[in-house]
């Protein structure tokens, strides 16, 4: 007998953390960082952070075009400021590293590069409000998680990065967001969006931020 998945947002929030617990996707770079490889791995992470801010802009600018409705809407506008606004952050990053502009090229090459890009392109053009909102739950969950934890491991290795790299990646999910983000795929099943495929679509994105850390990190 199929499982029967409750159109409850919250619920299906604490089904991804069990899934998490169970089957952690992983951060690949922690396990590589060290003091010699991490200026090379910081400007690989820069550089597929820049990939992934592209991705997002369009992404919720189709969303806002789908779902051009509240709460929906104040999710989809917000979250592209929050990308708006990293955009300069992250090109001090790169100019402390002694990279060029991380926005003006497809680098590094590589499938994992543009597993999240292309995961979150797809849940953008297909998945309904309810998937795309607990997507976007996940990611701000996992991704800020990882960051933080990467910024600790930076500090306990004592490993020298420049203070742009460590003001843009020492930072926390925003509680406030997270939870519109969970009221707006709410909305959406209230709506009828089924929750099993916010579910899948949910996870999916995960594994793809999986693939983020390890083209960060060079390993496949």
């Amino acid at each position: 007998m199929p499982e029967i998945i409750p159109s409850d947002a919250r619920e299906l929030a604490r089904r991804l953390e069990e899934r998490r617990e169970q089957a952690p996707v992983g951060n690949a770079l922690l396990d590589r960082l060290d003091g010699d490889q991490a200026p090379e791995l910081f400007r690989r992470l820069v550089a597929v952070e820049a990939q992934c801010h592209s991705a997002e802009m369009i992404a919720y600018g189709t969303m806002l075009a789908r779902f051009p409705r509240r709460p929906a809407a104040d999710l989809f506008i917000r979250l592209s400021r929050l990308v708006c606004d990293a955009q300069p952050k992250l090109r001090k990053c790169a100019d402390a590293l002694d990279m060029p502009d991380p926005f003006e090229s497809f680098w590094p090459p590589g499938r994992e590069t543009y597993a999240f890009n292309g995961t979150l392109s797809w849940v953008a053009n297909q998945g309904s409000q309810a998937s795309f909102a607990l997507s976007s739950y996940t990611d701000m969950v996992v991704y800020f998680s990882g960051c933080s934890a990467l910024v600790r491991r930076v500090r306990e290795l004592r490993i020298d990065a420049p203070a742009e790299f460590i003001e843009y990646y020492d930072d926390d999910a925003s509680d406030e967001l997270t939870e519109l983000a969970l009221d707006v795929a709410q909305d959406g099943l209230g709506r009828g969006d089924d929750p099993q495929d916010a579910l899948f679509q949910a996870r999916l994105l995960e594994e793809s931020i999986g693939d983020f850390w390890r083209s960060a990190a060079n390993v496949s």
